[in-house]
């Protein structure tokens, strides 16, 4: 699906399906409620930004869930990508979301912040140079906690995607979810890759969880 020239029917319908298997598999409504709320409640008008949106699934929820614990909430999803952005943008509008056609270094450079800032299967997508990149642009727009969940690779993931997704038909979750798999990174090598600061942990059987709190140190040494 990030080959220009894929087929748009297909790739319409893996942004459909993106929330299904967002909801089934990455297991963010637990990184919610144990990670993501404290940082936004007690805090006047919150902000969380949402690194490589693909079709705007998780953005979306996770306003609702903000609302539905009376956090005023206002959610940033950008993705670089023209057709993932149009998709976004052109979802049914929630209160409290918008879209933008931009990267993290985009952001950076205009000076923005946010309290939250978070990816979804995100890192496995990078070079190890765009992943320094992407992590030094997390850790300067977070103001409190940049938080990326990925996929990590192991037989038993492969093989359980590969036949959960069975169903999905006529996109091209099976085959790049797979593909995925295959370029995700375990624990220990995700570990032995990051910069200072960064911690590293299993979120699930077949998740890394990548986490970085703010601290005034981060800063000086930008300076």
């Amino acid at each position: 699906m990030d080959r220009p020239d894929c087929d748009p029917e297909r790739l319409q319908r893996t942004y459909e399906q993106f929330a299904l298997v967002n909801r089934v598999v990455s297991g963010w409504r637990r990184l919610y409620r144990t990670r993501v709320r404290e940082q936004l409640a007690g805090v006047g008008p919150a902000t969380l930004l949402d690194v490589g949106c693909g079709g705007g699934d998780l953005a979306v929820m996770l306003a609702r869930w903000a609302a539905r614990d009376g956090i005023q909430l206002q959610v940033t999803g950008i993705d670089p990508d023209e057709r993932a952005f149009h998709f976004a943008a052109n979802r049914k509008p929630v209160p409290g979301v918008e879209f933008r056609q931009a990267s993290s270094g985009d952001l950076l450079a205009e000076g923005r912040s946010y309290d939250v800032v978070i990816s979804n299967h995100v890192l496995h997508h990078l070079t190890a140079l765009e992943l320094q990149s992407f992590l030094d642009d997390s850790a300067g727009l977070a103001r409190r906690l940049a938080l990326h969940n990925d996929l990590s690779r192991s037989a038993a993931a492969y093989a359980l995607f590969s036949a959960g997704a069975l169903p999905l038909t006529g996109s091209y979750i099976r085959g790049d979810g797979l593909t995925s798999i295959r370029r995700s990174y375990t624990v220990p090598e995700l570990a032995a890759v990051v910069p200072a600061g960064w911690t590293v942990e299993p979120h699930s059987p077949f998740h890394c969880l990548l986490t970085y709190r703010r601290h005034d140190t981060y800063r000086q040494r930008q300076a």
